[in-house]
């Protein structure tokens, strides 16, 4: 029954495996790397769970195709640093036999491999980073966008306030490539919806104490504290803030980039009321619910990110790809990932666009109160869906140049 759905989607495409395809493999085994946070604050989001989510896909991908491929499933910390994703991936890439690196939350280390990916012609699908320029001007035929950018949250999540009277802004920013991307894409929405940003602070990953930087955005006096972080940098945030008393005092927080453990680590207590984006969440709907659950079988109980559930729907489609082209060859599986429409149980119908941006609807949710919640996991109430063509950046305005 959990192999049904996958099945006819695949089946439909005319893609079942056949039984040469892996005469072509550089050497007849598949390798996908899964590199991400295993150890800091981006755990919960990535981590383990979504090497899980790597294996389930390649489980269900082989069982509902009868492909023969050979695939193996790696993992790694990239410890949230550049240098060292980028050594773990040259190793990988020159020694290890790996074809197809996926997740890899924090800009800077995507946009290193991004640039790795592309000299060794090996396949790289982000999850995890927010950077635009992975599809705007770092953009590269051997790399897919799959989840979240920038551009996406704040034409989501920032416009969406600024629409509902909060226009002044004054911004928490990761000082890292994907906080200040972040920053800089909500503060141009708020901007061009009439609103002003007051001004921002940078802060250091994994900060454990925010007071000093929440009192300078209480003084700013600003209506809403953005968040351009994520991770535990997020929870911490909104955590102490609420210790400070700043939206009893009127301030609102806007978290710009939360995850569902966000929110579970917070409890809805703290996190009641606040506006987020997501492309998914586990109760959407039947095809939803019915693999998260099987997540959380495997998982002890935790229920998946959104990045656990693009790890999963990245690799079904990379195997279709690689199935369907007969190589693994990384610019040519890419090519065939574009060619090829998306449909999975969890993103449903889509398309890979010319500039390697998967799109897809987004969803801006509320957090319940305790009141409304049934129990854990039962976080999201949906307030607005945005389809696919209206969530991401239009394929002309990122200056990549794959795109005619």
């Amino acid at each position: 029954m959990k192999h049904t759905l996958l099945a006819s989607l695949l089946g439909a495409a005319g893609l079942l495996a056949t039984a040469s395809a892996g005469a072509a493999l550089s050497d007849n085994v598949v390798r996908i790397g899964v590199m991400n946070d295993m150890s800091g604050p981006y755990v919960e989001i990535a981590g383990p769970g979504s090497v899980l989510a790597a294996e389930m896909a390649v489980a269900d991908y082989l069982a509902a195709t009868g492909s023969d491929l050979k695939v193996e499933v790696i993992s790694a910390d990239h410890q949230n640093k550049p240098d060292v994703g980028a050594s773990i991936a040259r190793k990988w890439f020159d020694l290890d036999g790996v074809d197809m690196i996926i997740d890899v939350p924090v800009s800077s280390v995507a946009l290193a491999i991004n640039q790795l990916a592309r000299e060794k012609n090996k396949t790289y699908i982000n999850t995890g980073a927010g950077s635009p320029n992975l599809t705007g001007k770092d953009c590269s035929p051997n790399t897919v966008h799959w989840l979240f950018d920038t551009w996406m949250l704040a034409n989501s999540t920032g416009r969406a306030i600024v629409d509902t009277g909060g226009d002044s802004w004054f911004f928490l920013t990761a000082d890292y490539a994907f906080g200040h991307a972040l920053e800089k894409d909500t503060g141009e929405v708020v901007k061009n919806a009439g609103g002003s940003v007051l001004g921002s602070v940078r802060i250091p990953m994994n900060t454990q104490d925010f007071s000093s930087f929440l009192i300078q955005a209480q003084a700013s006096g600003a209506k809403i504290i953005g968040l351009a972080n994520a991770g535990s940098d997020t929870t911490n945030s909104i955590k102490q803030a609420a210790e400070f008393g700043i939206v009893k005092g009127g301030q609102k927080l806007a978290g710009l980039l939360v995850f569902l453990p966000d929110v579970h680590g917070l409890g809805v207590e703290k996190a009641q009321g606040l506006n987020i984006t997501e492309p998914f969440y586990w109760d959407l709907n039947d095809g939803t619910r019915a693999w998260s659950q099987r997540f959380a079988a495997q998982n002890g109980g935790t229920y998946p990110s959104s990045d656990h559930a693009g790890v999963y729907a990245g690799v079904l489609h990379y195997l279709k790809a690689v199935d369907a082209a007969g190589t693994d060859d990384g610019a040519a599986v890419v090519a065939k990932m574009k060619e090829l429409p998306t449909d999975d149980p969890l993103f449903g119908k889509g398309e890979i666009r010319a500039d390697g941006r998967k799109i897809h609807p987004v969803y801006l949710f509320e957090v319940k109160s305790p009141e409304e919640s049934s129990g854990p996991y039962d976080y999201y109430t949906l307030k607005k869906t945005i389809p696919a063509e209206e969530a991401f950046r239009p394929l002309d305005q990122g200056g990549c140049s794959l795109v005619d």
